[in-house]
């Protein structure tokens, strides 16, 4: 009899045993859902998905851009093509009414041209150009450490429409009101360059 009730107790303890085990593996489901959510976090599909610091170290949200045409450019304060500036202040000027934006993401990645903080580069902007068009964080758009937002521009897979080497400072990218990877221009295109006006217009 008491060696009935022991068997029963060991059967009742391994029961409860596997209930807990099995009880434990279903909470755990949740960690690998979250981990899906971060690879998607890091690697946007959609241009609004975008998030980044502006050069007053707040986020930035790419969804405030939806119904804008929008023009990036990767700039630096010690470039040949640093007179850009002034371009791109007139530019948005003429156009800010018009549902399009400049955003300048400063970077140091060609020639050591952009080597100060953000402070400094907000300094220079305004003082040299009167820049009022929204600047970024200081960032990389090469490299190992290239900004997520650089990768999605410059990856197919994450863009869907073109594979590009940013390769020196004042490249541009233009992307349209629905968040749609449009063209890439190199340093060389000015910022009223026809075929730039003529997406801003069209």
């Amino acid at each position: 009899m008491i060696e009935n009730q022991y068997q029963m107790n060991k059967i009742l303890t391994l029961l409860i045993i596997c209930s807990i085990i099995f009880s434990c593996k279903k909470n755990n489901t949740p960690v690998s859902n979250n981990s899906s959510s971060k690879i998607t976090q890091t690697q946007p599909s959609s241009f609004y998905d975008l998030k980044t610091n502006d050069i007053h170290d707040t986020l930035f949200s790419f969804d405030l851009l939806k119904g804008k045409k929008v023009l990036i450019v990767n700039t630096a304060s010690k470039c040949g093509y640093t007179k850009q500036y002034a371009a791109l202040q007139k530019l948005y000027d003429q156009y800010k009414d018009h549902n399009f934006i400049i955003i300048g993401f400063p970077s140091n990645n060609f020639g050591g041209q952009e080597p100060g903080s953000n402070l400094e580069i907000q300094q220079f902007c305004q003082e040299n150009y009167g820049v009022t068009f929204p600047m970024m964080t200081k960032i990389d758009v090469k490299g190992s450490n290239k900004n997520l937002v650089y990768k999605w521009l410059t990856n197919r897979k994450l863009n869907g429409k073109a594979d590009v080497e940013v390769n020196w400072n004042f490249n541009k990218f233009f992307i349209d009101e629905n968040g749609e990877w449009i063209q890439y221009f190199p340093s060389n295109v000015t910022p009223f360059a026809p075929e730039i006006i003529k997406l801003i217009e069209s």
